[in-house]
């Protein structure tokens, strides 16, 4: 009776295994067979334009042409009227001071309306026209991209020798930029002048979970195990919206990106870890800000499912990084 007990048990052993092996051979042949080309950087006629305080449309820079701000602020905006000014104010208060003690600091805040219902890009417009067209651009796309893809085209219409992710709600202190310009600065000799820091929110970590219900904190830590598991070791917080790029590390990583939606930090961080460029993660001082676009399941499972896609398709060569790509 033992015997085929233990017996039962090894069959059943047995069986599960094949199940699972079968069921991931299922699940890589579906994502293989249904990943699509990297997202064209192609631009609709009017995205090809910026709006000067005259209201003259005047041609985006090719990413191409050789740098000339020293540093470049990309805001993604979707449906932000009401949050974008808090965040502007703050960055360009910061900014303007710091220009005026360093003559030789120049730079340029892009938002990208990404294809917003309310009057995003209106707001946007009012600090071009206060600040100058020089100093503030802003890029309306003609449908919903997603914050990835949002990201990718203000990257690419950039001016900047460095080149700041910041989100539109202002969560993240501005001044902190100077945190994430040290951990750039403490990664080098750069390797082929690419280097990412990354603002973290780790430090936060258990102050978030006494406010947050259990089921929240369970999506959360499932999501960061998947993250490690799956792409990316190393960076507790892989999705936290204030990043510092050099413009070479911009080129080389937004050029293989594919994810265009939630998950693009991982892909864009997965990227960078292939072509093993130095990243850093720099505390930063963090503001949960109300109004977030994430719905708390729906969400979730839909970067599970991206953070799946991204190790399978990589891993059966559907995606392949890309050394260099024409950026117009």
């Amino acid at each position: 009776m033992a015997a085929l007990s233990l017996q039962l048990a090894v069959l059943f052993a047995a069986l599960g295994a094949a199940l699972v092996t079968a069921a991931l051979i299922l699940v890589s042949f579906v994502a293989f067979i249904t990943a699509k080309e990297m997202p064209p950087l192609h631009r609709h006629e009017e995205e090809k334009f910026f709006l000067s305080t005259s209201g003259q449309r005047e041609a985006l820079p090719s990413f191409g042409d050789p740098p000339t701000k020293r540093l470049s602020v990309v805001v993604p905006s979707y449906n932000e009227e009401k949050r974008l000014p808090v965040m502007m104010d703050e960055a360009l208060g910061y900014l303007e001071e710091r220009q005026k003690q360093d003559p030789t600091f120049t730079y340029e805040v892009i938002v990208v309306d990404d294809g917003s219902k309310d009057q995003t890009s209106k707001v946007a417009l009012g600090y071009c026209r206060k600040y100058g067209s020089d100093k503030v651009r802003v890029i309306t796309l003609a449908k919903n991209r997603g914050k990835g893809g949002a990201v990718k085209m203000g990257v690419f219409s950039s001016r900047g020798e460095k080149i700041l992710m910041a989100d539109a709600d202002g969560a993240t202190k501005f001044p902190d930029v100077e945190k994430l310009e040290r951990g750039l600065s403490d990664l080098q000799p750069w390797p082929d002048q690419m280097a990412i820091a990354c603002g973290s929110r780790a430090h936060l970590q258990e102050e978030a979970v006494a406010q947050r219900s259990y089921f929240r904190t369970l999506l959360m830590y499932g999501f960061h195990f998947l993250v490690w598991f799956l792409c990316v070791r190393g960076i507790r917080d892989t999705q936290c919206g204030f990043k510092l790029l050099t413009r070479e590390a911009a080129l080389r990583t937004f050029s293989s990106l594919h994810v265009e939606r939630w998950a693009f930090d991982v892909e864009l961080l997965y990227i960078a870890q292939s072509f093993k460029i130095p990243v850093a993660e720099v505390a930063v001082t963090w503001t949960e800000i109300e109004g977030s676009k994430l719905v708390p399941v729906w969400s979730w499972l839909q970067m599970g499912k991206d953070l799946l896609c991204i190790r399978l398709r990589y891993m059966t060569g559907a995606w392949r990084l890309e050394r260099t790509r024409k950026t117009n």
